[in-house]
């Protein structure tokens, strides 16, 4: 972190306006009026509205006060050009945009301006939000990640309030024009490419007015999504990301199908004990249909299979992995009492691949591109770790994500209905994350090393906490993701129980880090 800056700054906050509602703009320009920080700057941009009732309203509220500025376009030119008329005449230290029909709280210049002063080299800010009804009732808040890149990508999560500092907005030109419905997902994605730092305020400090006739909000806009794809299109060329942009069932989700290369070896290692248990009342040996599964389903060919079993697994389970695939197949006693790290850890060794998978023997496969999907996150240079969202045999949510919060870890989402999509979808969008469950994880083997394996003195619970932290410190981002799923049959070849120094232990090591999640700071279940 660099040193807090003393300098004094404004906020200029422009807002482009067209027809507005007059109720809402009157609420809008209140809440500005009745910020308790006064270094502020209000530009309004009536894009050739033509009405006189609303330059009536404009105008009255600029003689109230000199630090509103209205602008009046002289033809109509859409939110775009509106908009990068008024960041033309702004001239605060940084701008922030607002929707016409949106509110600011009271405290939201002094929350930005407080944030610019202990993060001096902060390029993007963006906060937490309210989001409210045509009424301005609170059905709920969106509490926001911190910046996560790979979001960004699936959705404008910064959402309707973004402050952008005057230095960054001249390094990329300002608003451009012909984005009309994206042009804020544009300039927001253009600036984070370069921003010296990306700040997130964690504090609801405005009021998104969610109604039908909002551009954000409206189903199948085709017009929308044209402007967003291009925007994505040349963010992805920009950074180096070889893909392309999809639409989604989801309001303002996009898809990024990033495209496979190379075929690099993959090591599937597995743990197992050869458990025996029922899945749709059919009796199955789960370390076999798992097996099964992946040979069966996956369309990524390059990798191979190391089942670490424990003594005692019976000789008819050992015949029945290898003959399904002799070639891809291997087997390795652990002959030692049950340690999940140190099997996972004794697979490894023996292991040829380029990336490691842990997998548990108890997953079944859904997506059958699920090596692709995660094998072409690693394009990045900085992501370690790439995970699945995972289903409990009923449909609902067993995993889709670390979250650490007060010293305990869970996973995100566990036990909501199928159909669930999060507070705001984010179990339909790729994201970084905490940390990812070792039931499903991608890791890059030389990193595996590099960080020590898996810690054999957590032998049953949180040894992929652990092993998600030292990867984090190491540097790297961990995704999930939702393209590559699975069904998991948790419990049932498991030891149970918490060992009683295991919690102990991961506290002792990342107590800190897991006080507060920086990715996922919803009231989940866990």
């Amino acid at each position: 972190m660099t040193s807090p800056d003393p300098t004094p700054h404004t906020l200029s906050i422009v807002v482009p306006v067209y027809r507005t509602n007059h109720r809402h703009l009157r609420e809008m320009l209140d809440s500005v009026l009745a910020q308790d920080d006064p270094h502020w700057q209000l530009v309004v941009v009536d894009d050739h509205s033509g009405e006189a009732d609303l330059t009536e309203i404009l105008d009255s509220y600029a003689r109230r006060d000199r630090r509103i500025i209205i602008e009046v376009m002289e033809q109509n030119g859409g939110i775009g050009a509106a908009t990068a008329h008024g960041i033309d005449r702004a001239t605060g230290d940084y701008i922030a945009l607002l929707d016409h029909d949106d509110m600011l709280t009271a405290d939201a210049v002094r929350r930005v301006l407080d944030a610019v002063r202990a993060e001096p080299d902060a390029d993007v800010l963006y906060s937490n939000e309210f989001r409210v009804d045509e009424a301005g009732a609170h059905p709920y808040r969106f509490l926001k990640p911190d910046f996560s890149p790979e979001r960004l990508r699936s959705q404008m999560y910064f959402g309707h309030l973004v402050v952008y500092s005057r230095h960054v907005l001249q390094r990329i030109g300002g608003m451009r024009l012909g984005y009309d419905g994206s042009q804020d997902y544009d300039l927001a994605l253009r600036a984070s490419e370069i921003a010296r730092r990306v700040v997130h305020i964690p504090r609801s400090i405005y009021k998104w007015r969610i109604h039908d006739s909002s551009v954000s909000h409206a189903k199948g806009n085709d017009r929308v999504f044209d402007s967003a794809r291009r925007a994505l299109t040349e963010h992805l060329a920009r950074v180096g990301i070889d893909g392309v942009v999809e639409q989604t069932h989801d309001e303002g989700v996009y898809r990024i199908r990033r495209r496979l290369t190379d075929s690099p070896l993959v090591s599937i290692i597995i743990p197992t004990r050869g458990s025996i248990g029922t899945v749709d009342d059919h009796e199955r040996v789960f370390v076999i249909e798992a097996v099964r599964s992946v040979i069966e389903r996956s369309t990524y060919r390059n990798y191979e299979i190391i089942v670490v079993w424990d003594t005692g697994t019976p000789q008819s389970v050992l015949d029945a992995l290898v003959a399904l695939d002799p070639d891809r197949v291997r087997l390795v006693e652990y002959d030692l009492p049950f340690n999940f790290s140190a099997k996972i850890n004794r697979g490894a060794v023996v292991a040829h691949g380029e990336y490691f998978l842990m997998l548990n023997d108890d997953v079944e496969l859904i997506d059958p591109d699920w090596l692709e999907v995660m094998l072409a996150h690693f394009a990045a240079e900085d992501v370690g770790m790439v995970g699945s969202v995972l289903y409990f045999e009923d449909g609902t949510v067993q995993h889709a994500g670390h979250l650490y919060e007060g010293g305990n870890a869970g996973h995100i989402g566990i036990g909501e209905k199928a159909d669930w999509v999060g507070v705001a979808k984010e179990l339909h969008v790729e994201r970084e994350v905490s940390g990812v469950t070792a039931a499903c994880s991608v890791v890059r083997a030389e990193l595996f090393f590099r960080v020590g394996g898996m810690s054999t003195t957590l032998p049953v619970n949180y040894n992929d906490v652990d092993f998600c932290l030292k990867v984090a410190q190491a540097g790297y981002r961990i995704i999930v993701t939702p393209y590559a799923r699975m069904y998991h049959y948790e419990s049932q070849t498991r030891i149970s129980g918490v060992h009683p120094n295991e919690w102990r232990e991961l506290n002792d090591r990342w107590g800190r880090l897991m006080l507060r999640d920086r990715f996922e700071p919803f009231p989940h279940r866990y």
